[in-house]
């Protein structure tokens, strides 16, 4: 098959996918260790989603009260539900802090307190002494803090000697038959001409998959091609079932207004007027985590407590504050609100309601980045020439549920670490084997079938019917059988790709091929995705199971493991949490009731 496409051959030392934050910031490292890199990726480095992000990156940096990386540990391991590694988390925060003052060392427009420090807001979750108080810990650029570490990162990554093969199409991992991962082949979208990167590391950092879901605050982009090459590879996936539903998105649209506009002291209001947060979390109140305040929505709605013509809607109020905050610290959420819901935020409330957002789940790594996966008895046994980063990857530092502005810094941590750690284990012009001919048969094949498909249904009415399943049958609260109904359901929907039509089968800037890729990696993890959370029989997290409404320790304290075949059927297994932190520098933080 790979005789028919012109494939062009590259060799490197490590080569990124994915050109958002954790993935320059791998690159960065990589290419400062003096390793020979390349960073694809299939939008431009600025356009990545990373910069959709707004309110802020997480560190314990103590600008705006005392704080300490325990603190912000122990927030991490309670909002994750215990479900997250306390290994990774360990590294996470206590890295925080130094990751944080690299990027404004390296420019990062950071707002300023009069002090000149870095300005750090209150987000769900975070809280001083272990749960006492509310802790300002999130720094800000403004509402575009995503935005400003993209365009840092991509403008340092330019002053180290790295290739960008940008407007590339990821197709697949090259695994050799020893499972070792030894390059990837992409598809350059303006000449239509195959490239196989044979790479000594390949690093995944291709974000999430939020466009599983009908609404999400996800750009198009987000079609989590990282993980459905895993499946392909026939490496499992975990904690699939743990997708978190943001609270505030603009409802019609499902655009993200930060958590940072409760932060800022913005509050959520019921059809009664009532700030019902009080209710649901009387501590923490609007800034309770985000599962907690989606599903405290989500019942006033149910509860007929809901605003607008349906009653399907709660409503943000920010018009109390003063305009000058606003403007000086929310400025794209005002623009965002006049755009999308046509509302003046200083004198009328935004119309909210839960949004796909974020997935916890994803590629098992390690706090290195490394891909593990179970090998017999071995939990953590590393997948060799294999990396992962970012929402892409489940290291776990979230588990069931990610506190806001933890994100961020999950990406420069560990885009930082992965740098570390391929400068040990890389040998810089290290030979690369020779492949055979097979492996590029194999990836292509599959490039080949889509591109060929001549069956009688679109990708946009499938793509249609696997979104809307996964919206009614996988949201915010799930049960046994909604789930089995969402089972049968989407596995139907899987079984229409025999039936796919490509109407365009060029090479150059067709997006029809691009977006029937992006269906088929999109559909695989819809699939294993609906099976995880059938199959977890608890509540935890993001996942909320109203016939199992408590987490369940004793047997469900372990990670889910899913693997997805080309015939359909999903297999599942567990590997354990971990149970240990990294140093003796803070002890390991035992399950206890999660209360906001």
């Amino acid at each position: 098959m790979s005789q028919a496409y012109a494939i062009e051959d590259h060799t490197y030392d490590v080569v990124v996918v994915g050109a958002g934050g954790s993935g320059l910031r791998a690159t960065m490292g990589a290419a400062q260790a003096g390793l020979k890199t390349a960073c694809i990726s299939k939008v431009f480095p600025t356009r990545s989603h990373t910069v959709a992000a707004q309110g802020g990156i997480a560190a314990a940096l103590g600008n705006m009260g005392e704080d300490d990386w325990r603190w912000h540990m122990y927030d991490t391991v309670k909002g994750s539900d215990w479900l997250g590694d306390q290994d990774a988390i360990e590294y996470m925060c206590r890295e925080a802090p130094r990751a944080v003052l690299e990027l404004e060392h390296m420019g990062l427009p950071f707002s300023r307190t009069p002090e000149g420090k870095i300005y750090q807001r209150a987000f769900g979750g975070m809280t001083t002494n272990y749960g006492e108080g509310i802790a300002q810990r999130t720094c800000a650029a403004a509402d575009r803090t995503g935005h400003a570490i993209l365009h840092t990162l991509y403008q340092q990554s330019l002053r180290y000697d790295t290739d960008f093969f940008i407007e590339y199409f990821a197709l697949d991992l090259i695994m050799d038959a020893d499972g070792v991962c030894r390059g990837v082949m992409a598809w350059d979208l303006e000449t239509g001409v195959m490239h196989r990167f044979r790479a000594h590391m390949v690093i995944l950092a291709t974000g999430g998959y939020g466009r599983t879901y009908f609404s999400c605050t996800s750009a198009h982009t987000c079609t989590g091609d990282g993980n459905a090459m895993m499946l392909r590879a026939g490496l499992p996936l975990q904690d699939m079932e743990f997708v978190q539903f943001h609270p505030t998105g603009i409802y019609g649209s499902g655009c993200l207004i930060t958590e940072g506009v409760r932060g800022e002291g913005g509050f959520l209001v019921n059809s009664e007027g009532e700030r019902f947060m009080e209710r649901y979390a009387p501590s923490a109140k609007d800034l309770a985590s985000r599962d907690v305040v989606s599903r405290s929505m989500t019942i006033e709605i149910r509860e007929g407590r809901g605003i607008g013509a349906n009653n399907d809607h709660i409503v943000l109020h920010l018009d109390h504050l003063d305009p000058a905050v606003i403007e000086e610290r929310l400025p794209g959420i005002s623009e965002s609100a006049r755009i999308f819901a046509g509302v003046d935020v200083t004198k009328e409330p935004v119309p909210v309601i839960p949004t796909v957002h974020y997935n916890m789940g994803g590629i098992q790594t390690n706090y290195h980045g490394e891909v593990v996966t179970l090998n017999g008895d071995d939990p953590d046994a590393i997948v060799p020439g294999l990396m992962a980063l970012g929402e892409a990857a489940c290291v776990s530092v979230h588990g069931a549920n990610r506190l806001g502005s933890n994100s961020l810094i999950d990406l420069v941590v560990f885009g930082r670490a992965a740098g570390l750690r391929v400068a040990d284990i890389v040998t810089p012009g290290a030979p690369h084997p020779d492949l055979p001919k097979s492996l590029d048969d194999s990836v292509m094949g599959h490039f080949d079938k889509i591109r060929h498909a001549k069956g009688g249904t679109s990708t946009a009415t499938i793509r249609d019917k696997m979104q809307r399943i996964m919206q009614s049958n996988c949201a915010v609260f799930r049960t046994g059988e909604v789930l089995e109904e969402g089972q049968k359901l989407i596995d139907e929907v899987w079984e229409m790709m025999p039936d796919l039509a490509v109407s365009d089968r060029s090479l150059i800037w067709n997006s029809d091929l691009v977006e029937s890729l992006e269906l088929d990696n999109l559909m695989r993890q819809a699939v294993v995705t609906m099976h995880a959370a059938a199959n977890r029989t608890e509540s935890r997290g993001g996942h909320a199971r109203e016939d199992y409404p408590d987490r369940d320790d004793e047997n469900w304290m372990k990670h889910t493991l899913t693997w997805f075949g080309d015939d359909g059927k999903v297999k599942i297994d567990y590997r354990p949490v971990h149970d240990y932190t990294l140093t003796d520098d803070v002890q390991y933080f035992p399950p206890k009731a999660r209360v906001y």
